[in-house]
């Protein structure tokens, strides 16, 4: 994917970074995974350049998408996460590429820790055309499921 004009000149993050954030959200895409974003907040952030976000509506769906990621990251660019958090619970599994931090959590942690908020004001990078399809399938999910306090018609659970 490349940035037009308009967008490098927000976009601060390496080339690295940006790679590495598309294929984290590539793979996360193929597992399935709701609501994939990425933000630059190499202005911010001295650490790291880039944070994806991305959740699943089950512990073992986001341990799938954890795994898919390492290993798309270590085959097609020879990344390898130097530290990796949360993988027991499977509540929200962090890892740590330095260039990027990739945060997976289960649907409930990213509605109720809401890490969008805190980014909003970084620019969104660009991703691959299948991890943008995935936005809005959190609310969608909860709304077949009747999650979000609804049937599956839409009508309400008495």
């Amino acid at each position: 994917m490349f940035l037009t004009a308009d967008e490098s000149l927000l976009v601060t993050a390496t080339d690295r970074s940006i790679a590495l954030v598309n294929a984290a959200a590539q793979a996360a895409a193929d597992r399935l995974a709701h609501d994939i974003i990425a933000y630059d907040v190499s202005d911010v952030l001295s650490i790291t350049d880039a944070f994806l976000l991305a959740s699943a509506p089950s512990d073992r769906q986001v341990k799938s998408i954890v795994d898919e990621i390492e290993e798309r990251l270590q085959k097609e660019l020879g990344a390898k996460p130097v530290r990796r958090e949360g993988d027991r619970e499977a509540r929200w599994v962090l890892l740590d590429y330095v260039d990027i931090v990739v945060h997976v959590q289960h649907s409930e942690e990213r509605v109720f820790y809401a890490l969008e908020r805190l980014w909003k004001d970084c620019p969104e990078l660009p991703l691959p055309e299948d991890a943008v399809k995935t936005r809005g399938k959190a609310a969608e999910h909860a709304r077949l499921t009747g999650a979000d306090g609804s049937g599956p018609d839409g009508g309400e659970l008495r």
